[in-house]
């Protein structure tokens, strides 16, 4: 199970950090990747960690903004988003795969495991 949370309103420019708290299994042991989804458009690959080799991955519209972290404490991967933009609002999702390789781990129809979406407004 995946429980993604910490969205919210920011203004433009600002810094927000979502979270992804797994649980039954290990995130070490997983790709997780994070993707967002605006109305109406297709749900896109934002930053993921491949579960072979722990590789981090990310688009090139969030590249140098976002940074994708895990705490194994705490079982859980993060997102740190700074340099929001109005065009980041979305809702955001993280997802989880045993077995995703390389980049392919920011495509997000090969993940089995979705959390709930998170939604996030940048906005003055």
């Amino acid at each position: 199970q995946l429980q993604a949370s910490g969205g919210g309103l920011v203004q433009p420019g600002g810094s927000l950090t979502l979270s992804c708290a797994a649980s039954g299994f290990g995130v070490d042991n997983y790709a997780v990747g994070w993707f967002r989804q605006a109305p109406g458009d297709d749900r896109e690959g934002l930053s993921c960690i491949s579960s072979n080799d722990g590789n981090t991955y990310y688009a090139d519209s969030v590249l140098g903004r976002f940074t994708i972290s895990t705490d194994r404490s705490k079982n859980t991967v993060y997102l740190h988003m700074s340099g929001l933009k109005p065009e980041d609002t979305a809702n955001y999702y993280c997802a989880a795969d045993p077995n995703l390789f390389g980049s392919s781990c920011l495509v997000a129809g090969w993940y089995d495991y979705w959390g709930q979406g998170t939604l996030v407004t940048v906005s003055s």
